[in-house]
Formats: structure tokens, C-alpha cells, sequence
């Protein structure tokens, strides 16, 4: 029966696209669509999109030669699946309407109906309806992947997949719909996440140290990377697509995101100097992976911050992320912790700075969209601990959620592959393949 379920649910899926074409047309009054806003977000989720391959090889190259293909594969798949899941129900949980500020109505926007004609976000008036819930998806499809780095090269594939449909349903699309749903409980208490530092990060950070627990440490968590090159490519991606992650985000092709694409160019860069020199502060040599990994943390941090904070000011999140971050690595490395990838150190320390340094910088005269008031840094406070309490109960959801979905997942489909395939390598044992 596990062998047949999961080709049954997405015949499933397939019969409800029969039944629900959703060709109905929902017309606006006015429209307020812009061809150029229109066009930036096209572009920004083709590049969004490219972060996930980005993310594959990243990860693939840091890992062991006979894991490369799965731990690829677990951010490839998340391409698949987490699109037929978005579009089937997972966009109407994100940003629905408004079920005590936490949730949407699966029904609102169900097999993406009410797609067609002039219809928009709110958010973004100026872009379709259907190109807002691409967008997004791309967000939505990132976040879980992020998180497989953790439990590298020692998760059974069948029981990732049902983690994956799990963590969307439980606690990404709800932290969605709370952080960027005009109606959701964290928009309405003034929290600024202009591109996912809370949504994504946090919780892909939370649930990957709960996880690294949860499975325990790899019989032998020593090793070298397969595959430095790979690493450096897929900086590279994940850089090139971030500017569509945060740029994006601003909804247009306007100042606002010539701004965002700006910090996040500033602040990667310094955290990638800020790890090397760190690291040589220190006494280490400079590595490849090092100034790969101060990027990747510099990229993460801005992500929040993107487009509320100036250009100078992204210098200071990206150089603090890196040290902190590289901090939180060491200390790490002397626990019996064994998150294989540090995604917790990079992604979720990582977003945590950035979100309470947004908190600190942040600025009404860069986003007069920024209605709370301005960071800490300027002289006023409401800004700063409306983020650090939300930061406390985002981590506690996303780190108990997270928890406890392993044991679901673990109940249903053993998690943690054997000793002797552990051994072979999860390429050969689990897919039939190797590099």
C-alpha cells in the first residue's frame, strides 16, 4: 500500500484539474495591472526558481561522493512535489481568506480558481493573481529543501517525502500566512520579513536542528566534500538567484527593489569577506567553502532586511551574520549535534540576526510601506522587541512543530536508514544510482 499511496494521491490530483478547470474569469473593476512589474516578477521567479538547483549543488558538493545524487534529489524533488501540493490547496492556506490570523481557507483560491483576467494581490496590485501565486510557490518550494542539509546522508527517501507534504502544510504555510497575509496575526502586530527571514530561514533553520537531533549523529560524521566545485556553482546560483528572492519581493520594477537588490549585493559580499577574515583572525587558512558559506549566511540575513534598511547598514547585517554565524558553527562542531551541513549555524542563526538586526536598521524613509516605525538604531524601540518576541515564538513553533512531525513521520515510514546502507551510501541504496 506505501508503494501504491503516493502515485494514487497525485491521480488524485489529477482527477480534481478534471473537475476543477478553474476557467472562470474574475475581472477587476479597475484594472491595475503594469507590464513592467509584470515582467520583473516573470523574470524574479524564473530566478527564484534557480536557487532550488542553486541549493542541490551547494549541498551535493559538501557531502560525501556516494550521498551526491540523493542529497541533490531531495531538493530537486521539492520542485515537484511542492508544486502539485501548492497549487491543489497549499496557495489557498498561504494567503486565502483569513482564518483567525493563522490560516487560509483551503477553498478560496482551490486548483488555483479566480486565476484568470485582471485579478491581483492586494500586496502586489500591480502584477496577475496567478504570477503572485508562482512567486510565491518558488518561496514555498526553497524552505523545506533547506532543510535536508541537516539530515544529509542518512534519511530514507519514502519517509522525506512525507516530512516534506508535513513541514508545508503545518508550519510553513501557516508562518506564510501570519508573516504576509494582510490579515495574518505577525502582519497585524507591525513584523517586517520583506522576503522570508522568518518564513523561510527561521523556521527551514529550527526544523533542520530538530531534525539533526531527532535522527542522531551518522555512524562516522567525518568526512571530505565530494565536490568543492559543485559548492562554488551553486553560490553562484543561489546568489544570482536571490536578487529574484529579494528584488522580487518588492512586487515591481521601481526603486523599492533596485534598493533590495542592492543590500542584498552588499551584505553576501561582506559576509563572504567577514567568514575569510574571521577565519584567518583565527589562525585557519581561507578556504573556497568558507567564503561560500559567509555568502550564502550574508544572503540569508538580508532577507528580511532587503528592502527596509540602506545600503550601508547591509554592510553591518552581512559582516555580523558571518561572525555569528561562524561562531555558532564552532560551538556546533564541540556538541554531539550532528546537523551534517550546519544548516542551523547558517540558515537559521542566520536569519535570526537578520531579523533582529532588522529590527535595529530598519527605516521608514527606505520603505514608506514600513508602517511600524523605524529600528532601534534610530531611537525608538517598538520595532526591535516586536521582532525579538515574535522571534521567540516563531522558534519555539518551528523547532516543537518540527519535533513533533518527525515522530508523525517516523510512526508512519521510518526515518533513519540502516546501519549497512548508511555505510554504501544512500545513492546506491536508496535510488540505484551513482556518481
Amino acid at each position: 500500500m506505501k508503494k501504491v499511496l503516493p502515485f494514487l494521491l497525485l491521480i488524485a490530483a489529477v482527477v480534481l484539474g478534471l473537475i476543477f478547470p478553474s476557467v472562470e474569469p474574475t475581472m477587476a473593476k479597475e484594472s491595475t495591472l503594469d507590464s513592467g512589474d509584470t515582467a520583473w516578477l516573470l523574470v524574479s521567479t524564473a530566478l527564484v526558481l534557480l536557487m532550488t538547483p542553486g541549493l542541490a549543488f551547494f549541498y551535493g558538493g559538501m557531502v560525501r561522493k556516494k550521498n551526491v545524487i540523493s542529497t541533490m534529489l531531495q531538493s530537486f524533488v521539492c520542485m515537484g512535489l511542492i508544486t502539485v501540493l501548492w497549487v491543489v490547496f497549499g496557495f489557498s492556506l498561504a494567503f486565502g481568506d483569513d482564518i483567525g490570523g493563522i490560516i487560509g481557507d483551503p477553498s478560496t483560491f482551490f486548483m488555483m480558481k479566480g486565476m484568470l483576467g485582471d485579478s491581483s494581490w492586494p500586496m502586489m496590485p500591480t502584477v496577475p493573481l496567478v504570477l503572485f501565486a508562482m512567486f510565491q510557490l518558488k518561496f514555498a518550494v526553497i524552505t523545506p529543501a533547506l532543510i535536508t542539509g541537516a539530515f544529509a546522508e542518512r534519511i530514507r527517501f519514502n519517509s522525506y517525502l512525507i516530512f516534506l507534504c508535513l513541514f508545508m502544510i503545518v508550519i510553513y504555510v501557516p508562518l506564510a500566512h501570519a508573516t504576509w497575509h494582510p490579515e495574518g496575526i505577525l502582519f497585524q502586530k507591525g513584523v517586517l520579513d520583506f522576503a522570508g527571514g522568518t518564513v523561510v530561514h527561521m523556521s527551514a533553520g529550527w526544523a533542520a536542528l530538530a531534525s539533526a537531533i531527532f535522527l542522531k549523529g551518522r555512524t562516522s560524521p567525518e568526512h571530505a566534500p565530494a565536490r568543492i566545485s559543485y559548492v562554488m556553482l551553486g553560490t553562484g546560483l543561489l546568489w544570482f538567484g536571490w536578487f529574484g528572492f529579494n528584488a522580487g519581493s518588492a512586487g515591481g520594477a521601481g526603486p523599492l527593489a533596485a534598493t533590495a537588490l542592492a543590500t542584498t549585493t552588499t551584505a553576501s559580499a561582506a559576509a563572504a569577506m567577514a567568514w575569510v577574515f574571521f577565519d584567518m583572525f583565527r589562525g585557519k587558512r581561507p578556504t573556497a567553502i568558507g567564503a561560500c558559506i559567509g555568502a550564502v549566511v550574508g544572503l540569508v540575513a538580508i532577507t528580511p532586511a532587503a528592502g527596509f534598511v540602506s545600503v550601508p547598514h547591509s554592510l553591518v547585517i552581512g559582516t555580523v551574520a558571518a561572525v555569528v554565524s561562524n561562531l555558532v558553527v564552532i560551538w556546533r562542531g564541540r556538541t554531539k549535534i550532528d546537523d551534517t551541513l550546519d544548516v542551523f549555524p547558517c540558515h537559521g542563526v542566520g536569519g535570526m540576526v537578520g531579523m533582529l538586526l532588522t529590527g535595529v536598521f530598519a527605516n521608514q524613509n527606505v520603505n514608506a510601506g514600513n508602517t511600524t516605525g523605524n529600528g532601534l538604531y534610530f531611537g525608538e524601540t517598538h520595532l526591535f522587541f516586536t521582532h525579538l518576541v515574535t522571534l521567540i515564538v516563531v522558534s519555539i513553533f518551528a523547532f516543537v512543530g518540527s519535533y513533533v512531525l518527525l515522530l508523525v513521520t517516523n510512526a508512519i515510514s521510518p526515518l533513519r536508514v540502516s546501519e549497512e546502507d548508511e555505510i554504501l551510501g544512500l545513492d546506491a541504496t536508496q535510488h540505484g544510482e551513482e556518481l
